[in-house]
């Protein structure tokens, strides 16, 4: 007896079960059907003539003040750009540039003088910028390491950074074409006879510094071969601290491009007169390049930049001109609606018979016919 009752206990609970399963069976087929029907409920609204020009015409208003917002921030902020690489090479060198600046004993020092256009509120920041340099090159974005550059000689594969990877059978730390190619034009400035502090701290990002260039981890046999690239690394400072060659192995992907050199902190006033004292070591004759010495004030917008400006000028200029002519097409060639009624009427009239019914309709909701669609 009490097997038996406890047999049709669990089969009354089972039963119940499978009847609680089929609505939610049910209820998920349903979804999926509707999902794979593209019938879930959505916003679907109905492009009238009247909404689309309105919308047009909204998004062109909106545009067109947040440009010319971006283009007053633009034009804020004051720059001084100098270029310097064809004037400071001596004249008895001006048609060999290339002997020029790779001869050792002829003194690349040079001195330039800047006029101030406008007041410049500190921070200054100065940037060198390169034109004709592809860093964005395969070969030469792909010659580096770096686990090399957070382990140091604890990971001896090199050879991706090959041709740069060893020397005198010794591993390269930073190796690479990137870190051997090191910018190493120098600037110093000053203000009558007072040299102006240029801080050089924190002008690469943090991320970098934390966490791509290790604290432990100190220059080893670099620039020590022959062939000399750039700029050389002080072995007793690590790399997470060398923030010239951070900031140089972030690589551009155009061929112009500014790095950051350091930051001016103190105001430079109108028609100020600013000597530089540099020195031109850096080789960008031997493939046409240009070196460019530049001093940028900042926005909210960040530096000099127009195109994000004249982009929303533009794109707000074409909404509204579309405006205009939807709104004169539908001027000239309105368009009647579809009236619910018409539609209703349509479900239960065979094609043939579906213009006399709209006939129909138009002439008892009009009083006469306007047109036929």
């Amino acid at each position: 007896m009490d097997v038996e009752g406890s047999s049709t206990l669990s089969g009354n609970g089972a039963q119940s079960v499978e009847s609680r399963s089929r609505p939610v069976r049910r209820h998920l087929d349903d979804a999926v059907y509707q999902f794979t029907q593209q019938n879930l409920p959505a916003c679907k609204p109905v492009l009238t003539p009247a909404w689309v020009i309105s919308m047009f015409m909204l998004i062109g208003v909106i545009f067109i003040p947040i440009g010319l917002l971006c283009l007053y921030a633009s034009e804020s902020v004051i720059e001084i750009v100098d270029r310097y690489d064809t004037d400071c090479v001596p004249d008895n060198f001006k048609s060999q540039k290339v002997a020029y600046i790779k001869d050792s004993s002829v003194t690349k020092n040079c001195t330039r003088y800047l006029k101030v256009p406008k007041y410049m509120k500190a921070p200054i920041y100065i940037y060198y910028q390169l034109d004709n340099y592809y860093q964005n090159h395969r070969r030469y974005v792909k010659s580096r390491s770096d686990k090399q550059l957070l382990h140091g000689l604890k990971y001896n594969d090199t050879s991706s950074c090959n041709p740069e990877g060893e020397n005198n059978g010794l591993p390269i730390v930073p190796c690479g074409l990137i870190a051997w190619s090191l910018f190493n034009d120098t600037y110093s400035f000053f203000r009558g006879e007072y040299a102006i502090k240029v801080n050089r701290k924190n002008i690469a990002w943090r991320s970098d510094r934390e966490h791509k260039f290790a604290k432990d981890v100190y220059p080893i046999n670099f620039q020590s071969g022959f062939l000399i690239g750039g700029a050389t690394l002080n072995p007793n400072i690590p790399l997470s601290d060398q923030e010239d060659l951070i900031v140089w192995m972030r690589t551009a992907a155009l061929p112009t491009f500014r790095k950051l050199y350091g930051r001016i902190e103190v105001d430079l006033e109108e028609d100020d007169l600013i000597m530089v004292d540099l020195v031109n070591n850096y080789n960008t004759y031997s493939f046409g390049g240009r070196k460019k010495l530049v001093l940028s004030t900042t926005s909210w917008l960040g530096g000099r930049n127009n195109f994000l400006g004249m982009s929303y000028i533009a794109v707000g200029s074409s909404f509204i001109f579309l405006a205009f002519v939807f709104l004169l097409l539908h001027m000239k060639n309105p368009r009647l609606w579809g009236y619910k009624s018409i539609l209703e009427l349509e479900r239960h009239v065979k094609l043939e018979d579906r213009t006399t019914a709209k006939l129909q309709i138009l002439f008892e909701k009009f009083g006469f016919i306007t047109e036929v669609y």
